[in-house]
């Protein structure tokens, strides 16, 4: 089974999140290491490294995966933009770097009218930058698969390689996949049929030993709508066919599954996460009929 958990908050300092994770039974956690929403990130202190590290430490969970802010856009076509959100983007890799997380989880960006091929050509140039301006760092970063919204580039997998094929340094990245952006954006994983179609055809254009994480939510909008709503595992339209698939499929059973799906209590992802724990070695679950 893949390595589950959730994505966990780091209110108060990154040090408490560890420990959050903990409490929900998390192998694996996401994190922001700063205001998402924000340009302008506190500084961490050796308080928040020392204590996220000694939390991590313990060994549940395990790895941690940090999600780049919401703001970056790697492709921006405006100059002055685009050199924000490569420096804002290394900015998230020295505090990734300095607390020890694992993968940087970012979306590609939007190419504002640019066009895909010119967008993704944009992000490979901007990884190449940052990965050239820390050359010795660890971490690894995910792109992750988008819902297509607007003029979000990485909503197929042929952008995804296309934006890889263009880094230089491609042993330091990954992809995160995230199961209801890739049902809006048209690959339907609702049948076992589904689900296994759709990692053959990961593995023919990206190769599955690039896949490296994945996001569980369950879709609140239908197949191919381009649109990114997150709901509850099984509650959503994808079901939980896919979730099944996933935690009995030994060639992910060393892979971060964090979810990311709407709760008004932390304590709403222990029993998710208990949901999924639950799917494994059973018979197979109803798939959702409709869209």
């Amino acid at each position: 089974m893949a390595m589950l958990g959730a994505h966990v908050s780091a209110a108060g300092g990154a040090e408490n999140a560890p420990g959050r994770g903990r409490d929900i039974s998390a192998d694996a956690i996401q994190i922001f290491t700063a205001n998402q929403n924000q340009w302008r990130a506190k500084p961490l202190g050796d308080e928040n490294i020392d204590g996220f590290r000694s939390g991590m430490a313990q060994g549940q969970p395990s790895v941690c995966l940090t999600h780049d802010s919401y703001l970056i856009n790697l492709c921006s076509v405006e100059e002055w933009k685009l050199k924000r959100a490569r420096d804002a983007f290394v900015e998230e890799m020295d505090r990734s770097e300095a607390l020890g997380i694992d993968y940087i989880v970012f979306h590609p960006g939007a190419h504002m009218g640019a066009g895909y091929e010119a967008g993704c050509a944009t992000v490979s140039e901007s990884l190449n930058l940052v990965l050239a301006e820390r050359p010795d760092y660890k971490v690894q970063l995910l792109v992750e698969i988008t819902a297509g919204q607007g003029s979000t580039v990485g909503c197929d997998f042929e952008q995804i390689a296309t934006i890889l094929g263009g880094v230089k340094e491609g042993h330091r990245m990954g992809v995160c996949f995230d199961t209801q952006h890739a049902f809006a954006s048209g690959y339907d994983l609702r049948t076992v049929d589904g689900w296994n179609d759709v990692m053959r055809r990961f593995d023919e254009i990206i190769g599955l030993e690039r896949l490296t994480a994945f996001h569980l939510n369950d879709s609140k909008k239908e197949l191919g709508n381009r649109v990114d709503r997150h709901e509850k595992l099984g509650q959503g339209l994808i079901g939980l066919v896919p979730f099944w698939c996933l935690v009995n499929d030994e060639r992910f059973a060393d892979t971060p599954g964090v979810l990311e799906t709407p709760v008004d209590d932390p304590s709403e992802y222990a029993e998710e996460l208990e949901l999924l724990r639950g799917l494994i070695g059973v018979p197979e679950p109803e798939p959702a009929t409709s869209d």
